[in-house]
């Protein structure tokens, strides 16, 4: 049964508030203020947030601040009376999910908890299909197409961000560290193009690059990119075609020297953002891993 904690300084405004929640088919837990309902989401985490505005010690808007850097997926639905609209304003730009006026509360409330119950209903069904999750395994291969590598690494985004598997500024590490190693077996794999045009600004890198699609045996090469989910990382193994490299030959992406090199950039994203980076003796496969584990360390410590 979904929970809705009804926050409001009123006894009242409790009682028919709580009402309206039961009536939809919801449990019902109260807090008299921000601070208390900020120790009860701390103790027992409810799927709704339902607050009035204006309360003592702690009011709506700061409450919605605070449980956006804390609980950010947690839904919260504003009770707004006359007088607050600029707050309410401000709480639905800091996170809220929904506003419903006190005077219209019996109708408003039962409308917004059915359009946010949707969205809470979705996100539990994906972390229940992860909980089942075992192993998942899914394999790319990659041309030259325009946009393949954006539209490849959007997708993943998407698939791991269904899951809830990480974060989003997770995420967004995660796939940037991707791209860039996709972008790597193409240019530098595949193409055999060299790093140290890139320092020369000119366009001469991209030029060679484009000339170099057309042309055998680049032109017959693909990048082959195998993604392994399961419930403790998500791992991925990149190859090209290319003749390889020695990886001992790659730069020191933490020297000072070449922190601001275009060709360093890449390798010190990826080192930087994953828990591990490997490559095979030939060079031209790199394996990419980031923990769950990890997450939940950093966010204890």
């Amino acid at each position: 049964m979904t929970t809705v904690l009804i926050v409001d300084d009123s006894a009242v405004c409790q009682r028919v508030a709580g009402a309206c929640v039961q009536a939809a088919g919801c449990d019902v837990r109260y807090a008299a203020d921000g601070c208390e309902a900020l120790e009860s989401v701390n103790t027992e985490k409810p799927d709704i947030v339902l607050t009035d505005l204006q309360m003592p010690k702690m009011d709506g808007l700061e409450l919605v601040e605070r449980l956006r850097d804390v609980y950010p997926q947690l839904p919260v639905i504003l009770m707004t009376g006359f007088g607050s609209e600029e707050v309410a304003a401000r709480a639905l730009r800091a996170g809220a999910s929904s506003y419903v006026p006190k005077e219209n509360l019996s109708k408003g409330l039962s409308e917004a908890l059915r359009t946010v119950m949707s969205v809470v209903h979705a996100i539990q069904e994906r972390e229940k299909v992860l909980a089942f999750l075992e192993e998942s395994q899914s394999r790319f291969v990659l041309g030259y197409e325009p946009g393949g590598t954006q539209a490849l690494v959007g997708y993943l985004h998407e698939q791991l961000k269904l899951l809830n598997y990480f974060d989003e500024s997770t995420l967004v590490q995660l796939t940037t560290a991707l791209s860039e190693s996709i972008t790597n077996a193409i240019d530098h794999g595949n193409l055999e193009l060299d790093s140290d045009l890139r320092e020369e600004d000119d366009g001469s890198y991209r030029d060679l690059g484009e000339e170099r699609i057309q042309q055998p045996p680049y032109c017959d090469r693909r990048v082959t990119v195998m993604a392994t989910l399961t419930q403790s990382e998500v791992k991925f193994v990149i190859r090209d075609e290319g003749p390889g490299f020695d990886p001992s030959s790659l730069p020191d992406p933490t020297d000072p020297e070449n922190l601001l090199k275009a060709s360093g950039r890449g390798i010190m994203l990826i080192r930087t953002f994953l828990d591990e980076v490997t490559f095979s003796e030939k060079g031209n496969e790199v394996t990419l891993i980031k923990r769950r584990d990890s997450i939940d360390g950093d966010a204890e410590s």
